[in-house]
This record gives structure tokens, sequence and C-alpha cells, in this order.
């Protein structure tokens, strides 16, 4: 006769008073209801801002994720019971509540019961956590999609091999060291090379008609080159990073992860939010290639740098709003909004992380208000 495994042990119970007392030395806990959650880890890549979160520590939080003035996705909510701690202790209503009763109950806030927020087991979730993924996830199949988009906080290992392992993970100052000087030098040269060469336009068409370059176009083409790298990073991320894969392909499946699915399926993990210089090289070399057929090599290098430089802005850009708390009301606070959304609620539409300027082009954009926030 098979043995009847021990029910679970009963969560922790808390005080208000040490709940309180936490939070007054810094700690960052909330609740719904009577759940009781440690966001303190959270607090700076909070979307809405780190001083939002705070001033609602200690506090039951119920309302805030239903809105106004936001709604938030179901994701979020599911991402919120990883930072689950224990249960409240006493009476549930907050003296600021106005009477309102906030009981975990009254308001529907279990997640074994709200159906917009299905429990979730972290540790069996359809993949070995304490093994490597990649090899895993070519073996979800149809089921690979929704689980890549249903986020958690949590370090993931990819390889067995640790030389691999190692290769896949970047910290940003290194695309600094790596790429800003390149930059720099690189702007110099061509610069110079306006200055000293007899450059000219369309000269490998025609003689008659070659336009000789100025050095004072320096600064046009170098925005050209800018601008185009914005329309590269939207096109990777919206046709290569977020294809689906087939879910007959392991291979390709594994592809989709290990470019772009463990970002969305861990967006928090600090070490890969920045390119690989080696694999970064072989797109770089490429673009350059490219552009030494079609153009002269000064006008080819000058875009070329802008380009460079605004692949840097990007890769800096987007390690920041992850883990950066920008002022509200600023350019970097609503992009760090419009990217998380796509994060956790718009996977597809949102493919601008430098700028909207392509998501408003191809009709892309993530409106201010969804019809879940409504």
């Amino acid at each position: 006769m098979a043995s009847v495994p021990p029910p679970p042990p009963p969560p922790p119970l808390f005080s208000a008073a040490e709940v309180q007392r936490r939070c007054a030395d810094g700690a960052c806990w909330v609740r719904r209801g009577a759940r009781l959650y440690d966001l303190t880890g959270f607090v700076r890549r909070h979307p809405g801002g780190e001083q939002l979160l705070r001033a609602r520590a200690g506090r039951d939080v119920s309302a805030d994720l239903d809105g106004p003035p936001h709604r938030h996705s179901d994701n979020a909510r599911r991402w919120l019971e990883q930072y689950y701690v224990g249960e409240l202790r006493g009476p549930t209503q907050d003296p600021q509540e106005n009477g309102t009763v906030t009981s975990a109950s009254a308001q529907g806030t279990n997640p074994n019961t709200d159906p917009k927020c299905k429990s979730v087991d972290f540790e069996k979730d359809l993949v070995d956590w304490q093994k490597p993924l990649l090899w895993q996830v070519g073996h979800l199949g149809e089921k690979y999609d929704e689980w890549v988009h249903q986020p958690v906080d949590r370090p993931l290992r990819l390889f067995h091999s640790d030389f691999l392992e190692a290769c896949s993970k970047t910290s940003w100052p290194v695309v600094l060291a790596v790429w800003s000087p390149l930059v720099m030098y690189l702007s110099w040269f061509y610069f110079r090379a306006l200055t000293q060469d007899d450059v000219r336009l369309f000269s490998s068409f025609t003689t008659e008609y070659a336009i000789p370059v100025s050095k004072y176009v320096f600064p046009f083409f170098f925005g050209i080159g800018i601008l185009l790298w914005s329309a590269v990073e939207y096109t990777l991320h919206r046709f290569v990073f977020h294809m689906k894969p087939p879910a007959s392909n392991s291979y390709l499946i594994m592809f989709h992860f290990l470019i772009h699915g463990q970002h969305h399926k861990s967006p928090y993990d600090g070490s890969r939010l920045v390119f690989p210089p080696l694999p970064a090289s072989l797109i770089i070399a490429f673009a350059y290639a490219l552009l030494r057929l079609l153009l002269p090599e000064a006008i080819a290098g000058i875009i070329f740098t802008g380009g460079l430089l605004g692949y840097i802005v990007y890769d800096m850009m987007h390690y920041y709003l992850h883990y950066g708390s920008p002022p509200k009301g600023t350019y970097l606070y609503k992009m760090k909004a419009y990217h998380v959304k796509h994060h956790f609620e718009r996977q597809k539409s949102g493919f601008g992380i430098s700028s909207k300027i392509w998501d408003v082009v191809f009709d892309t954009l993530i409106p201010e208000t969804s019809e879940k926030e409504q």
C-alpha cells in the first residue's frame, strides 16, 4: 500500500508589529489580504519606481494590483508569489483602508483560488532547475511558448560545460570596455579621412557626377548610422528574437531559448542582459563588410561607427531598464515601464528598447492604457 505523503508544513506567521519593525529597518514587505511578501530585493527593479513601492511597505496592495491606474497582468501576479514569506497573524485590516475589509478570503487574493493567478510550482515548473536548461527546453514542445513567457526571478544555467556557460554571460562594463575605444578611434580616423582625402559619393558608378563630401557632413552620416542601428535593433527583436519555433523542432526551440527565450524566462538575470562580445563581433564585422560593398570607405566607416555607438547605447539602456530606477516622468522612466510591459504582458508588441520610433512606424506600439487596465 502506497504511503500517503505528509501534509505541507503550515506557513510562518508574523504579527503586524513584526512586519512594521522589518519595514522600519529598511525591508519592503507588503501583503495581499493575509499573505505576506518580501519585496526588498525587487524595489529598484519595480517599473513604477522604488519610492512608489516603498510607500506601500507594510500595507495591503490588493487594490493596487487591480488598479486604477494600472491593472497588473497575470504574469505580474505570478511574479509576486515568488516573494511569499508567510501569513499575517491576527486582523488583516489596515487603519488607512477606511474600514474596507481586506482579508484574503474577502478579496479573493489566494493564488490557489484566484482564476487570474494560477498557482505555479517553481521547483517543478516543467523543468529541473538544478540542471542545465538548454537541452531540457527542447523537449517542451507545444508547452514551450507559454512556459517561456511566464517569467521567474532566478538565475539560469544553460550549459553543462563551465566554459560555454561562462561564454554565455557578460557584465555591462565589458561592453563599454570592448567597444567604446573602437568608437572613439574610428570617429577620429574617419573624420580625419574626410579632411585629408578626396571622398566622393557615387564614384563607383560615375566619375562625372560623383559628389565631393565635406568634413561638415560627418554628423549627418554618423546620425544615419545611429538611426540605422535602431532599425536593426527593432528587426532583430521582432523577427528573430520573437520568432515562434515549431513545437516539433527541438533544435529551433533551443536556439530561440539561447538567443532570447532565456531572457524572457528570467528577465532579471543580470549576467545575460547585454550581448557577449564574441558573437557580437561576428555580427559587427558582417555589418561593416556590407556597408563597404555599398559605399566609399570613409562614408561606410562613419555610418558603421554611428551604428556601433547606437548598439552600445542600446545595450547599456537595456541593462538600465531592468536594473535602474529612473526618476518619474523622465524618458528612461517611460521606456522602463514600456519594456517591462513587453516582458510581462504584451510580448507580441513593444519591440523597441532604446526608442519607440519603429513600433510607431510598423504599428506594434504598446498603447499607454491597455484593455486589461480599464
